[in-house]
This record gives C-alpha cells, structure tokens and sequence, in this order.
C-alpha cells in the first residue's frame, strides 16, 4: 500500500469500518477488507507516532532550553 497522508488513511479506514459493520459480504469479502483494514490503521499508527516524537522532541528541546536559562547557561 502506497504511503498515505493521516487523514486519507484515517477516512479510508472508516469506510472500510462502515462497509463490514453493514455486513451483507460474503466470508472472503470481508476478510479482504479486514486485511485492508489493518493495513490502513498502522499507516494511522505510524503517522500518530511521528507525531507524539515530534512533540516529544519540541517540548525535550524546550526543557533544555529552560535548564540552561535557569543555570545561567
């Protein structure tokens, strides 16, 4: 699966949610929208956590900003 943005992934994956819990497909249907899916929520995932570092490091860099300020550095 190419590299989605967040949102596109996240929208996909809500359809893909909305198509099995109407239900009507046949067992190898759903499985392969399952599969997908599962795909589509680790593309989530994996962009959640690029986030939360990027968020972790601004507010490491802020701390250390803060530190040397307060150490007279």
């Amino acid at each position: 699966m190419t590299e989605l943005g967040y949102e596109q992934a996240r929208d996909q994956l809500i359809e893909v949610v909305r198509v099995l819990e109407a239900g009507g497909l046949s067992l190898e249907d759903s499985l392969a929208l399952w599969e997908k899916g599962e795909a589509l929520a680790r593309v989530c995932e994996r962009h959640l956590e690029g986030a939360r570092k990027r968020i972790d490091d601004k507010l490491a860099s802020v701390d250390n900003g803060s530190e040397a300020a307060n150490n007279g550095g």
